[in-house]
């Protein structure tokens, strides 16, 4: 799909992790709202509104800035693509597992997402490729996987009356789509962060329209309630519009596998606002697969284990 990439500078200063604990915080809450939101409109109207409401508001904040159209019209068959692996197809695998499943563990097994990006990263391009460290941080990182889906996939044969296991899946296969998206987007390094998010949200809400309308029939749907309503409102305008504004942001700076360190930082930010507003708890099995996850992401960002060597 993708010809190898050329090196690009991947170092994290202080103002790039800084950068990167805010988007944490801000696709952390992604979860939260879409669990709120996901209650009153069906899945792929959801991922309509907040493509399709960010998208708008995107193209507001730009006004014909950073040569945006040309770009549009001379590179429109990448926006499409990125547009379908980096919002179309993973929101919408969330959102679905998000009918099931509680925005912690949603969030947790999407943190699997900077361990596709290595594997994904290895095979298309030059200047990310395996190293003993980074396999070991995969593996660890799916055990912990393995971990907090193994009992979904025995619920049939014990009676446990827990989330079915195609919901606690999708959101995994939606971090294999994000890897995807992250190695394909080095592509768009060259081009002002607000125009690629503008570009891959136009793309997603032209492509997820006709899904909305076969499958929802969204002029039938009844208004949904004011914290309904909020929650789409912040999750277009907060989490992809300004989010993916600073995500392009930080890849420019960082690359494609230092930007997936996002989801270390998401689930501690999705756990905490669904057990404040919406009484969701994690078990004991849960937090030990998450702490494997992000244990594995530890090991393979290798920071703070060169951190503790040099100490």
């Amino acid at each position: 799909m993708q010809q190898p990439l050329t090196a690009a500078p991947t170092r994290m200063n202080i103002q790039t992790w800084g950068l990167l604990a805010l988007l944490g915080m801000i696709w952390g809450g992604s979860f939260f709202f879409a669990r709120v939101a996901v209650a009153h409109v069906p899945p792929a109207t959801l991922v309509l509104l907040r493509v399709g409401i960010a998208a708008l508001a995107l193209h507001f904040y730009i006004a014909g800035r950073f040569d945006i159209y040309p770009t549009l019209r001379a590179r429109w068959r990448e926006f499409l693509l990125l547009g379908l692996i980096n919002n179309a197809v993973p929101h919408l695998l969330i959102f679905l597992g998000q009918t099931q499943i509680g925005a912690g563990l949603a969030s947790i097994l999407n943190a699997t997402t900077p361990i596709f990006t290595v594997l994904i990263a290895n095979s298309m391009t030059v200047d990310e490729k395996l190293s003993p460290q980074k396999i070991a941080g995969c593996l660890i990182g799916l055990l912990g996987t393995a971990v907090l889906i193994g009992p979904r996939a025995l619920a049939p044969f014990t009676g446990d009356g827990g989330p079915p296991l195609w919901a606690v899946i999708l959101p995994v296969f939606a971090a294999i789509s994000y890897g995807l998206a992250a190695t394909y987007g080095k592509r768009f390094r060259g081009i002002a962060p607000p125009v690629t998010a503008a570009g891959q949200l136009t793309a997603a809400t032209l492509l997820v329209l006709p899904v909305s309308l076969v499958a929802d029939s969204p002029w039938q749907l009844p208004l949904p309630p004011l914290p309904a309503i909020l929650a789409v409102l912040a999750l277009a305008l907060l989490s992809t519009a300004y989010g993916y504004i600073l995500f392009f942001r930080i890849m420019a700076a960082a690359g494609a596998t230092n930007t997936s360190l996002v989801t270390l930082l998401v689930p501690p930010s999705a756990i905490l606002a669904g057990m404040l507003f919406l009484g969701e708890r994690l078990t004991p099995l849960g937090m030990l697969g998450m702490a494997l996850v992000l244990m594995g992401l530890v090991v393979l960002d290798g920071r703070a284990l060169a951190r503790f060597r040099a100490g």
